[in-house]
């Protein structure tokens, strides 16, 4: 399967120059963003996907709706593959918001309030080890797309991504040992 960080979000854009929580809840994508996602719509074209599975985060399904566009793919919601609840911007939609926004998105499935307030690495891991035994059962997991976050991607791989980078991941690999070794903890967070 391919994993596809969301495109550059207004969150991405203050706490890269400044490494603090702007706080902003659940941001839109800036207009870089919106090109970054286009510009990953044209690669993914070449790929055999088959479907789409993104977090419900408005950041991510923009990304998604741009991308979809492109690739006309069947397209799951689940909150299994969102970010890792550590900031302000990890504050969700609820999903009556959502599917009114995205219509054409199925979000009967989630309850109002979908996200966690706060996470920490070992149920964020334990999160991640749930997908990964999930999609190992799917006989399709080589042909998806997931658009997910930098912490979900890390607990998976080990790997850090930029906005809108893809990585390749086999859910029946060996889970890396310590994803986040060596990744500073951010402000008002605490090791598990």
């Amino acid at each position: 399967m391919i994993l596809l960080r969301h495109a550059q979000s207004l969150f991405n854009v203050s706490y890269a120059i400044t490494r603090i929580d702007p706080g902003i809840e659940d941001p839109q994508l800036t207009e870089l963003g919106h090109s970054q996602a286009r510009q990953a719509a044209e690669v993914l074209r070449s790929r055999k996907i088959r479907r789409i599975i993104t977090s419900p985060y408005t950041r991510a399904l923009e990304t998604t709706t741009i991308i979809n566009e492109s690739l006309g793919m069947p397209v799951t919601i689940d909150p299994v593959v969102g970010e890792r609840a550590a900031f302000v911007c990890d504050i969700g939609t609820e999903s009556h918001e959502l599917a009114a926004q995205w219509p054409q998105f199925d979000f009967a499935h989630l309850p109002k309030r979908w996200w966690v307030h706060q996470e920490t690495q070992e149920q964020l891991l334990t999160r991640c080890h749930r997908f990964r035994a999930s999609m190992r059962a799917m006989p399709d997991w080589p042909d998806v797309l997931v658009v997910t976050h930098w912490g979900f991607i890390r607990g998976l791989t080990g790997v850090t991504v930029g906005n809108s980078e893809t990585i390749p991941f086999d859910p029946t690999a060996e889970p890396i040992a310590e994803p986040f070794a060596g990744v500073p903890i951010p402000p008002g967070l605490s090791k598990p």
